[in-house]
């Protein structure tokens, strides 16, 4: 059952067309991220539907009730929506100790005391943050502080949580560490999250579906993590959604040739009319050997990487990255040197047209 709408939503600041005919829905109770480059209006999308940017065109609905439309002149403001943000800096009151900057919403709200101080210890104990309710944030890490934010956030009881790239600010650990706990509320209170994110590994951590924007603020593909990063729509989500490797194919008549050699390809060829295609994997897909079966390879690069052995692989004009455990490497005989010949196959791998990674090539 949908909880947020958004129907043909347009956005312009100037010139500059953001959002055009966009269009999206959010299931009640899920946690559905906004995945994409830098600039692309995941940001401005959020703030359309929080009610912070009111639309060119289109409606945005919230449990069934429109919120904004500018055809019918509705917009309903941000208090009114039954939401919860946190922001990406976490616009905590300096001032304010944990207990009044998590009770302010319902201070606004003129929640009577007894209500106000059992709700607010309550949330604070929600976030892990009980004993530190007469702290400053001055005297709080980055990581409490984002608690503190979130708490705020939850102590009206929120429909939807609509956070804003809320851990970037943090190191690798605390960011580690708090994507779980965002998770494990959501979870624990039922609650519709919508997150937003450049960062691939944090989307596919806790989203229960995802959309991919490009940076023309279209969304190129929408499901679930495995769907998204294992059957992606195109090129550009392929690309996107981690370290890919694209060799070119090309077709000679009934035979399908690597790069801008004679090795012909060891796999079913691709289904189509297209005259050059360009097969797509990660580096996880390659398997690497020093003979056997498959298209032999020149090492270009070795870099040992502590766990990991890194490969830059030249097959016929075309490089493709590929790495290996350490040990395993050790054990296999499969410490390779530069300039090194190897042999590689794949256990996976996707076909796309050729013409198609032109806009990839730009990103």
């Amino acid at each position: 059952m949908e909880i947020i709408r958004v129907e043909g939503v347009a956005k312009s600041y100037g010139k500059h067309q953001v959002h055009k005919d966009l269009t999206l829905s959010i299931e009640r109770g899920e946690c559905f991220t906004l995945l994409g480059p830098s600039g692309c209006g995941k940001t401005v999308l959020l703030r359309l539907i929080a009610g912070f940017e009111v639309p060119d065109a289109g409606r945005v609905l919230i449990n069934d009730t429109v919120v904004s439309d500018p055809a019918q002149g509705i917009n309903i403001t941000p208090d009114r929506r039954g939401l919860g943000v946190v922001f990406q800096d976490y616009a905590v009151w300096p001032h304010m100790t944990v207990f009044d900057n998590v009770g302010y919403p319902l201070k606004i709200a003129k929640r009577p005391q007894n209500e106000l101080k059992d709700r607010v210890m309550e949330t604070i104990e929600l976030v892990g943050m009980s004993g530190l309710e007469r702290r400053l944030p001055s005297e709080l890490s980055g990581g409490q502080q984002q608690r503190v934010a979130l708490a705020r956030a939850l102590v009206a009881n929120p429909s939807v949580m609509l956070l804003d790239e809320p851990l970037t600010n943090l190191d690798a650990n605390l960011r580690e560490e708090m994507r779980f706990e965002i998770k494990e509320l959501q979870r624990k209170l039922n609650i519709t999250v919508l997150y937003v994110t450049h960062d691939q590994e944090i989307a596919l951590a806790i989203s229960d579906r995802l959309a991919i924007m490009d940076e023309e603020g279209k969304i190129r593909q929408t499901g679930n993590p495995w769907e998204i990063f294992e059957r992606p729509a195109d090129s550009f989500v392929f690309n996107f959604m981690g370290i890919a490797n694209f060799v070119p194919v090309r077709r000679d008549g009934e035979a399908y040739l690597v790069g801008n050699g004679e090795q012909l390809i060891p796999w079913e060829p691709p289904q189509g009319d297209a005259p050059k295609w360009v097969a797509g994997f990660r580096p996880s897909d390659v398997r690497v050997a020093r003979q056997g079966t498959g298209l032999r390879g020149t090492i270009k690069r070795a870099n040992f990487l502590g766990a990991m052995m890194d490969y830059l692989i030249e097959v016929d004009g075309a490089h493709l990255r590929t790495n290996i455990e350490t040990h395993a490497a050790i054990s296999k005989g499969l410490m390779f040197k530069e300039g090194e010949i190897c042999v590689i196959s794949f256990r996976d791998l996707l076909w796309f047209n050729a013409e198609s990674l032109t806009e990839v090539a730009k990103q």
